[in-house]
This record gives C-alpha cells, sequence and structure tokens, in this order.
C-alpha cells in the first residue's frame, strides 16, 4: 500500500526533546508533597489481549480491558517530616490499624477533601457516608524548555498504596538529603495537550 502523502508532510514540525527535568508534579490532598517532589513517572499502560486457539497456532486478538501501572512519586522530606508525616496519615486513615475511628477521623476531619456533614458512627451498621475524602486527584504537568506548560497528565480517584521507609544513618560522608518513593493507586488517568 502506497502512502499519497509526500515525504515533506511526514516531517515533524517541532524537534525539541521532551526534558526529564521540566515537569510539575501537585496532589490535593498533599499540598507539602508538591514542591519536594524530585521525580514523578507516567504509569504504563497494556491492553489486554484474547486468544482464539486454533489446532495449529493460538491467535491473539483485541482484548478489552485496559491495565495501568501505579503512579510512584519521588520525594525530598522536609527537616520537620510535615510531608511524610501528611502521606502516613492518609495511608492509616485508609487503613485504620488501630481503631476504625481513624477511618472516621481522617474522611471527617485531616483529609484536605472533607466529606462533609456529621458521620454516624463506624460501629453501627447504617446509611452509607460517602467515601470521596479518602481519595485524591493529581496532576503531572509537563513543562516546554521555556517552563510553560504543554501537556498535562490527570490522575483521577488516586490513594496511596505505599510510603517508603526514612533511612537514618550516621555512616553518611557528606549530607544527602532524605527521599521517600510513594506508591498511588487511581481509577485512569488522561492526557490532554495544552
Amino acid at each position: 500500500m502506497v502512502t499519497a502523502t509526500s515525504p515533506m508532510a511526514r516531517q515533524p514540525d517541532k524537534l525539541d526533546y521532551a526534558s526529564p527535568t521540566q515537569f510539575k508534579f501537585g496532589i490535593h490532598q498533599l499540598p507539602k508533597v508538591e514542591f519536594f517532589t524530585v521525580s514523578a513517572s507516567v504509569p504504563g499502560v497494556s491492553a489486554g489481549v484474547a486468544t482464539v486457539e486454533t489446532p495449529f497456532k493460538d491467535i491473539p486478538m483485541i482484548g478489552d480491558k485496559m491495565a495501568f501501572d501505579n503512579l510512584t512519586v519521588t520525594f525530598i522530606v522536609d527537616e520537620y517530616l510535615e510531608n511524610y508525616i501528611s502521606l502516613h496519615n492518609w495511608i492509616r486513615g485508609i487503613g485504620f490499624p488501630s481503631e476504625r475511628k481513624e477511618f472516621r477521623t481522617f474522611r471527617d476531619v485531616t483529609s484536605n477533601t472533607p466529606a462533609g456533614g456529621k458521620a454516624p458512627s463506624v460501629d453501627l451498621v447504617g446509611a452509607a457516608v460517602a467515601d470521596k475524602a479518602m481519595y485524591s486527584d493529581a496532576y503531572l504537568m509537563v513543562l516546554s524548555n521555556k517552563n510553560n506548560p504543554i501537556v498535562e497528565i490527570d490522575f483521577l480517584n488516586l490513594f496511596p498504596i505505599s510510603l517508603g521507609a526514612l533511612e537514618f544513618t550516621q555512616t553518611a560522608t557528606d549530607v544527602e538529603y532524605m527521599t521517600v518513593e510513594a506508591e498511588f493507586a487511581y481509577e485512569i488517568y488522561d492526557i490532554k495537550t495544552l
């Protein structure tokens, strides 16, 4: 099959390369992490494959589900551990390891997206209460070489699933500020050109 398009029409009109240092990450639930973020990755995505079996060779066909990798963010821990503690409290609120009240306290008080209203006791079975406060939306803004936003990647209904360890040591010869890796699951992400 021959294409009718001329070779000149297929040439790119923007010749700048993407820089790995030109980005801005933000998450509503964790405002103290935004300034200290040193790396964030656009998660991988894969499509499912359906296999049609034949006596000779199995034939792959287009599948019906997509799978998104988790979002991984690395940030520098501030001196008072405020950004680390805010993320730790979010995970603790989701998992409530000590008592059920931790979930309600995070949802109604600590969260930057509170559910609003007086929630019933978590020990009583009753009407469902919205859990929107347990999630947050986030964005990864790709910047041009002049620091202008050019692409925005929006993550919907994000929540933390892991937080790296803080490693203190007396054997360090140079001051290397602590960084922590956090991993998030989310509903979906969308990429928009600005």
